[in-house]
């Protein structure tokens, strides 16, 4: 294929401007807010010579833009300033680190801890550790608010005089403070997350010895919030496999493969080169690509499917003396990639084509639905995992296999269980596996 068969149709020079056509902003979760302002705002802010990384567009930005729902929902929905965002959940121009609703330092040192032993013994993303901090410093904001203090660990330490009744009431303060539908808007998803997040945090203090009780092990009996069906929307599996089936080129597929397999953004999709692919790793390892400023996310992601599509685009592109090693290049334009709408554009064609529905849950199918799936399916391969190993926590004498998968398995193969039941999962939505 040449370098101007890779450029056809959908393809756009025109600066891009936000889109939040068809959010459904009630059923949009903190971390919703997160992944919009890097995918819609973040790349207008780069087209108008701004950096998205330090630097905080202000509110007339938006105004000019036509983008003050983002900011109204925000406020809205999570009671959460602009400010507060960015510096909370965006963390921009933070150079002293994370800014804890509290100044606490052992409570401090406990959630860091805490944050640091999850991403090291589930090998989580730098992402999904942020989206754990987000949710903790939200409870500890609204501990502060409903009981008066920042000090967490006092209450629960095993050598408290306190009552433990006093740490479950002050525990629960904070959750009636959070649950308060007449002052604060938090979806009902936002609240279960959090919840999970501070249950595991506490049983986290105690199987270190550092707390005498959790007190938020009642917490799921206490509040029972009711989530929608699908709050988030995305595409099925068997959508993914009607989108393979439709594509016709080589572009195509990796397109999908990319947003679906890969779990990355369209404005990552755009700019991928073959220097960022890694193939030579040790045995039982995968190929992954890297990243160097990845925003709200790894800087590696593993490639468990479509290396064969990988292969046969670059022996496409090889061909062309003139490629720069461009996944998806551009004759024309300010860079030698393609932009995100291309990307958006050519999924919404190829979506077309596919026969996909107009509306999948109110929402336009779009790379973002697409990714959501490689989301939804790795929340379903950690639940799978972890009843994988509930047969170990028993023998173990642990009710919970998290416990299992933080102190019995070690990194490695903690890495390989994940990646196994991923790529059957995988295999599953694009057909057969390589």
């Amino acid at each position: 294929m040449s370098r101007s068969d890779a450029n056809q149709a959908g393809e756009t020079d025109a600066e891009p401007v936000p889109s939040f056509d068809d959010i459904r902003w009630t059923s949009c979760t903190i971390e919703d807010f997160v992944e919009l302002y890097w995918e819609e705002i973040a790349p207008c802010l780069e087209a108008e010579g701004i950096d998205p990384e330090s630097e905080k567009p202000k509110h007339k930005w938006f105004r000019d833009h036509d983008a003050r729902a983002f900011l109204a929902a925000l406020r809205r929905h999570h009671d959460c300033s602009f400010g507060d965002f960015c510096d909370e959940c965006l963390r921009l121009g933070n150079e002293e680190g994370y800014s804890w609703s509290t100044t606490d330092n052992k409570t401090i040192e406990a959630l860091e801890k805490f944050l640091d032993r999850r991403k090291s013994r589930y090998s989580l993303a730098s992402s999904s550790v942020d989206t754990l901090r987000t949710r903790l410093n939200l409870y500890i904001r609204a501990y502060s608010k409903a009981n008066g203090t920042d000090d967490l660990l006092t209450p629960i330490q095993r050598d408290s005089d306190n009552p433990a009744y006093e740490a479950v009431d002050a525990c629960y303060a904070a959750f009636d403070w959070l649950n308060d539908g007449s002052k604060r808007e938090y979806s009902a998803q936002t609240l279960q997350r959090v919840r999970r997040v501070v249950d595991a945090w506490y049983q986290h203090l105690v199987g270190r010895r550092i707390a005498s009780l959790n007190p938020a092990s009642g917490l799921y009996d206490e509040f029972k919030w009711e989530v929608e069906d699908s709050p988030t929307p995305s595409l099925s599996a068997n959508q993914i496999r009607k989108l393979m089936q439709a594509s016709e080129t080589t572009r195509e597929q990796l397109l999908v493969v990319a947003l679906a397999g890969w779990g990355l953004r369209a404005s990552e999709v755009a700019a991928l080169h073959v220097s960022q692919f890694h193939r030579d790793v040790p045995e039982n390892d995968v190929p992954f690509i890297t990243f160097e400023n990845r925003k709200n996310g790894p800087g590696e992601v593993s490639l468990l499917y479509g290396m064969d599509v990988l292969d046969c685009r670059i022996d496409e592109l090889a061909d062309d003396e003139a490629w720069t090693g461009y996944l998806f290049p551009s004759a024309q334009g300010k860079t030698p990639h393609v932009t995100r709408d291309t990307i958006r554009n050519w999924f919404q064609d190829l979506a077309s084509k596919a026969g996909l529905p107009d509306r999948i849950e109110e929402e336009r199918p779009s790379p973002q639905l697409c990714r959501r799936f490689w989301y939804n399916t790795y929340t379903a391969v950690l639940e799978g995992v972890l009843e994988g190993v509930d047969e170990i926590a028993a023998e173990q004498g642990s009710s919970d296999p998290r416990v299992v998968m933080q102190n019995y398995l070690s990194n490695s193969r903690s890495r390989r269980v994940r990646r196994e039941f991923m790529r059957e999962q995988l295999t599953t939505a694009f057909g057969e596996g390589e």
